[in-house]
Order: structure tokens, then sequence, then C-alpha cells
């Protein structure tokens, strides 16, 4: 939050006016998004967005990066499982964080605010839970080469935001086996097709 000198600024009005953003940014998306918008749903000014964001993505990005867009699934015993854990959510419909993050992801191709925001919402917490799969399978003597992990990273990057740009945006629990066991797996093992071959 940037604000300015003055009267400290209220938290409560600031939770509730990122909150108003992302109703916006899930039910109308990135376009829709302004100031006069925010302030009447909030039911506060104009002047008191613009004293904690200089820009509508400046707000966006302090709002989305806040998301869990990732999250690191229990370890299952099993690098494939591990991998079928952390892709589960994408047999379900976008939730509200989701609906938002993905309204930006055509903008942010030109907003250095809004790409920043969906780094810290997406990017980096999935690298980061590719690096902890990856530290678990090494424990468990599965061990992934580390370009293996990153293009594992890339891949699933990839159907993330074609997941978020997708008119559906879910897959069925066969569609997403398959995209597991014939796409994921062989990235991090592909000696295993070898070996069957």
């Amino acid at each position: 939050m940037t604000g300015t000198p003055g009267r400290p600024l209220s938290a409560e009005l600031s939770e509730q006016l990122l909150a108003v953003a992302v109703d916006i940014l899930a039910e109308e998306g990135w376009g829709k998004l302004n100031s006069d918008r925010v302030a009447a749903r909030a039911h506060a000014g104009k002047a008191g967005i613009y004293r904690r964001w200089p820009t509508m993505a400046a707000m966006a990005r302090h709002a989305i990066r806040r998301f869990t867009l990732v999250t690191v699934p229990s370890d299952t015993g099993s690098l494939r499982d591990d991998l079928a854990a952390l892709v589960e959510r994408w047999r379900r419909p976008l939730n509200r964080e989701e609906r938002a993050a993905a309204s930006l992801v055509g903008a942010a191709r030109n907003d250095e605010d809004l790409q920043a925001g969906l780094d810290e919402a997406l990017v980096r917490p999935l690298a980061a839970a590719v690096a902890e799969l990856g530290e678990r399978a090494a424990a468990r003597g599965e061990v992934v080469a580390e370009e293996r992990l990153a293009l594992l990273a890339s891949v699933l990057e990839a159907f993330w935001w074609r997941r978020f740009t997708s008119p559906a945006g879910v897959l069925s629990a066969e569609q997403l086996d398959r995209l597991i066991d014939d796409v994921l797996v062989p990235v991090v093992q592909p000696a295993r097709e070898t070996a069957a071959a």
C-alpha cells in the first residue's frame, strides 16, 4: 500500500476495498474494474482508493498476490500421486480467486503490475510446489534431474494458464488421469517410457 502522509489508512477499509475489487474481477472482469465501481460498491470515496493504490492495476496486484492459487499437497508417498494431488483442483470449476486471476491474464501481457501480481499468485508458488515435490521424490529415491523439474514447472504453468483461459476450465477424472500419466509423469520420469518400450 502506498498511502500518503497524514491520517493513517484504515486497514478495515483497505480490506473492504480489496474484497470489492476481487468481486468485480471475478464477476465482471478486468475491463469493469474502475475506481467509480469500487467506490460505489464499497460505499467509500475514490480518494480513499487512490491514497492506497495509484492505479487499478496496482490495486489488482495487491489483491491477487494474496491468493492461494497453488497448494502444496500432503505427501502421498509417490511422485505420481503428489502430482495428481497438486492438479486435483482442475476437476472443479474456477473459484472466486481463480476467476479474478483469470480475468487479468490477457491484460497482464501489457501491464507490469498485473504481470507481477500473477507471478506472485501463481508462477512463484507453482515453482516452489514443484521444487517441494522434487525434494520429496529425491528423499524417496525417485531422483528427478533439475532440468526435468524445470520442464515440469513450465508444463504445469502452461496448463494452469490454459485452465484460466479455457471456456470450460474443468477436466474430467479420466482426462486428468491421462494428463498425469501421458504428459506429467513422462516429463519427470522419461526412463519409465523407455523401459516399457
